[in-house]
């Protein structure tokens, strides 16, 4: 199942792993089941986490519901097909189907909106805003047909959550292969490095660092911040937000510090500030037992 017109239906048959994926293409559909893991929560800072928590898939995994830690998300609008600029709004409602209005702000923003396609490409970091329903909006295009995961990742009273949804953007489908586990990167003219070797089930540390024409590159601050990392598992998606705990921005190196629940590959989806804007490169992380 892979050549240029295959259509969409066929690939999202293939990604039941998405849970439920409605007959038809084009519309926003059904949240994955999210039972096994209602209550999940996420690792967030590296420091901080809960003792006991260190290893937990639990601790670890998030965004694989639509439903966890007594939020739910619904979708009430979302773009229909590649290639066409749309709108996704949401609102996150409580257990009794009240629409939450107040979240915790952090490094400047309240709501996290990450939106990812199957095969780990089409990645954009978003910050939608709030309207006076209290529900949540942001321009979104699509850029490419296929199945996509909308992640929505806000804290409220202290405690971080991540919910999930399944879109499906209309159109040819060409998936894209994983590219293999690399040490440098390169986007926009910046060369990215990374080091270290974490394992599955156990702390352990990510460093980049980031030059430009062979010198480093000082950092700026980003969403409070001298980084931001994203990692999705091959496979499923489940989501890993972490946040730095240490950089040296002269040097133009930042590092993290994480615990990959299970091996397995990851797309490491690091963004960073220089000059006044945000850029974004990305990595595959191969994690061993």
């Amino acid at each position: 199942m892979a050549g240029t017109g295959t259509r969409l239906a066929v690939y999202a048959a293939a990604l039941a792993v998405f849970a439920g994926l409605a007959a038809g293409v084009g519309y926003a559909v059904g949240p994955p089941d999210g039972s096994a893991e209602q209550g999940h929560r996420e690792q967030t800072e590296a420091a901080g986490t809960p003792e006991g928590e260190h290893g937990s898939e639990a601790a670890a995994s998030s965004g694989l519901a639509v439903a966890s830690a007594g939020y739910r998300l619904v979708v009430e609008r979302a773009p229909a097909r590649a290639g066409v600029p749309g709108n996704l709004r949401f609102r996150v409602v409580d257990g009794q189907g009240e629409t939450v209005r107040d979240f915790d702000e952090e490094g400047g923003v309240r709501m996290h909106l990450i939106v990812a396609r199957g095969d780990l490409t089409g990645y954009q970091h978003l910050h939608p805003a709030q309207r006076g329903d209290g529900s949540w909006a942001s321009g979104l295009t699509l850029s490419a047909a296929g199945v996509y995961r909308v992640f929505v990742d806000f804290d409220r009273q202290g405690e971080r959550v991540v919910l999930a949804w399944t879109l499906l953007a209309g159109g040819d489908f060409e998936p894209v292969p994983l590219p293999a586990p690399r040490r440098k990167a390169a986007v926009d003219g910046y060369e990215i490095g990374l080091s270290g070797e974490p394992r599955a089930g156990a702390e352990g540390e990510l460093v980049f660092r980031v030059e430009r024409r062979g010198e480093p590159v000082a950092l700026e601050p980003y969403l409070g911040a001298r980084g931001h990392l994203v990692a999705l598992r091959e496979g499923d998606l489940a989501y890993l937000h972490v946040h730095p705990v240490e950089s040296d921005a002269r040097r133009g190196e930042v590092r993290f510090a994480a615990t990959f629940p299970t091996p397995g590959r990851y797309r490491l989806f690091l963004q960073f500030s220089h000059g006044g804007q945000v850029h974004t490169t990305a990595f595959t992380q191969e994690l061993l037992q």
